[in-house]
Order: C-alpha cells, then structure tokens, then sequence
C-alpha cells in the first residue's frame, strides 16, 4: 500500500511504502529549511540535487547524489535543499 504525506504547506512531498517488510519513503523538497523529528533509525539518500543536513546541532554537512546519512531513533534534524528542489529516499533501519 502507498501513503502519500505532505509537510510543510506541501513543500515536502512524499510516498510511502513497504519493502521486504521495511518501511520507506521517496520524495521532493523544494528548497528551504525544515525540521524533522525520527521514531526510528533512518537512512537518507540523495537521489538528485543536494541537501545540506544538521544533524543534533551539530555543523551544516553537504549531501550531493548519490550520497546519504543516517539519523539516530528519537532524535530530530534539520535539511535544506541547496539550488533548487532535492529527492531522497528514506529507508527506516528496524
């Protein structure tokens, strides 16, 4: 089954979906600056574009595609799509 989410007055958009029963997501975010909480481990990848991700106050770090991050369970970050609008694919680690 797909599940279509929508944050920020829609400037994030994404799918998600199941997988060899691992949970995922694939979207877009158009450029500007939002913050995520996590329930769970995830693993972010870039697919196009470039996001610039601060993880637990940490410094703003560069993620082009092909790249990704992983976010700790309980824990939040914040992103930024650099240059235009960015699409990832979040996979949920448990």
């Amino acid at each position: 089954m797909l599940n279509h989410n929508s944050y920020f007055d829609g400037q994030v958009q994404s799918v998600g979906f199941e997988r060899n029963g691992l949970r995922a997501t694939v979207g877009v975010i158009a450029p500007g600056e939002y913050r995520f909480s996590t329930g769970a481990p995830e693993r972010m990848s870039v697919v196009s574009g470039m996001l610039s991700v601060r993880l637990l106050d940490a410094e703003w770090l560069s993620f082009p595609a092909g790249t990704s991050f992983e976010v700790p369970a309980d824990s939040s970050f914040e992103v930024r799509a650099v240059g235009g609008a960015a699409a990832y694919l979040c996979e949920f680690l448990r």
